[in-house]
């Protein structure tokens, strides 16, 4: 009896999704019918291939990448496959001084036009987009003939049991129930065998955009380090400089006023040791700043805990034990939990959030978990802080997935590999 119910059950979704495949697979060959039809209609001039002919590339060309993607959305759903998309990420689109625009590969008047054009360009020099376009023919002849077999047996059957009166007629029927029913478990799993080695970046797409990829991170870490080193130096002129050369003319002036006002003197030096103390105690933030010490001495998961006694939220914090990584992974690590913790308070409005470190499923990675409370809507939209974040988690093969719906909450994990674990 099981065997039965479950033979059924695979006929009854195997059919379903034959059927799914061949609705995806239909526009195409729907905009080519159509563009048999106009050339039918403009019968009779020698030239009347040229519109149809046009009709029928542009229709190709514009439904090529929407197929492709939702193809790959059915092989993740149905089988837990993912093929990587492999497309080329679009740049920032960046405002000169002069007033145009500069999208990557030419300038425009506005922001509106510079992004048009690079989408345009973009995509003719994306290699990802030729693969496609050869994915859907190679598609039409293999994966939409033989998912349309179970649907075909079975509109064959239906019309032939609608003339009722012919034995021939009954047998067609009869023929296409049976291959309907024969065909509905297999016939939509061809989709994974045809898309997995047609669909996935070939290895040169893929090493050249590993290539682009580094090559932004080179840029944005150095832009990073150009920044810190602009931050690290203001506040040493604005801050403890300052102080240090007013200490240095307090002693000054209480050494020349030591014999004449001694009592003069003396508050001077009162003064010049509390300056004192708020230089130490300015330059000690400010080496908090580029590397706590907590951090150095005890670890990712106590820096972490000291961060969150900090924190204006009330904020919890559990971890599977001591964590000890690379100096360079704990600090971005330990930086991004607290710009996490920045834009809950100050772009969320949350009171409360919850931290959790943990290793990954395979004990070879670390994962923070960050929750708040807030209003949500958090968008790392690029050029946004989130955006920033996660190009330095990337540094490391690292991943930022942030999940924020309107009215909240968010919840945020960053996922790095570690092989020192």
């Amino acid at each position: 009896m099981k065997p039965l119910v479950s033979w059924v059950t695979s006929a009854c979704v195997g059919f379903a999704r034959a059927c799914v495949v061949v609705a995806v697979v239909l526009p195409i060959p729907a905009v080519w019918a159509a563009a048999v039809a106009l050339w039918m209609w403009w019968g009779g001039n020698p030239y009347s291939w040229i519109a149809p002919f046009v009709w029928a590339c542009i229709g190709t060309l514009a439904l090529s990448r929407p197929f492709c993607r939702m193809i790959r959305s059915l092989v993740a759903k149905w089988t837990g496959t993912v093929i990587p998309a492999g497309y080329r990420e679009a740049a920032p689109v960046t405002q000169m001084s002069t007033g145009y625009w500069w999208n990557g590969f030419s300038y425009s008047r506005t922001s509106k036009d510079a992004r048009r054009e690079q989408r345009l360009r973009l995509w003719w020099s994306d290699p990802a987009s030729w693969r496609d376009l050869r994915f859907t023919a190679i598609a039409l002849i293999t994966i939409g003939v033989i998912a349309a077999i179970p649907p075909a047996g079975a509109v064959a059957a239906v019309l032939a049991f609608s003339q009722p009166g012919s034995v021939r007629v009954g047998v067609v029927g009869v023929v296409g129930v049976l291959v309907a029913i024969a065909t509905a478990p297999y016939a939509w799993r061809s989709v994974e065998p045809v898309a997995v080695p047609f669909l996935r970046p070939s290895p040169a797409m893929a090493l050249a955009g590993r290539v682009e990829e580094l090559t932004a991170q080179r840029a944005d870490t150095t832009l990073a380090q150009a920044a810190e080193i602009r931050r690290i130096e203001r506040d040493l002129h604005d801050g403890a400089q300052a102080r240090l050369v007013m200490l240095g003319l307090s002693l000054a002036t209480a050494e020349k006023l030591m014999e004449t006002d001694p009592d003069q003197a003396k508050a001077l030096m009162r003064e010049a040791r509390v300056g004192a103390a708020t230089s130490l105690s300015e330059l000690r933030e400010l080496i908090h700043g580029i590397n706590p010490p907590v951090l150095n001495d005890r670890g990712l998961v106590d820096a972490v805990r000291t961060l969150a006694m900090d924190s204006p939220l009330e904020t919890g914090v559990s971890a599977d034990g001591p964590l000890r990584l690379d100096p360079p992974i704990e600090s971005a690590l330990y930086f991004g939990t607290a710009e996490l913790l920045t834009n809950a308070v100050k772009h969320a409005h949350a009171t409360r959030a919850r931290i959790s470190i943990a290793l990954d499923d395979t004990d070879t990675g670390v994962v923070i978990d960050v929750e708040d409370n807030g209003r949500g809507g958090a968008d790392p939209r690029a050029g946004g802080g989130l955006a920033g974040l996660r190009r330095r988690l990337a540094v490391f093969d690292g991943t930022l997935e942030i999940t924020s719906p309107a009215g909240g909450p968010t919840r945020a994990r960053m996922m790095v590999p570690c092989a020192s674990l």
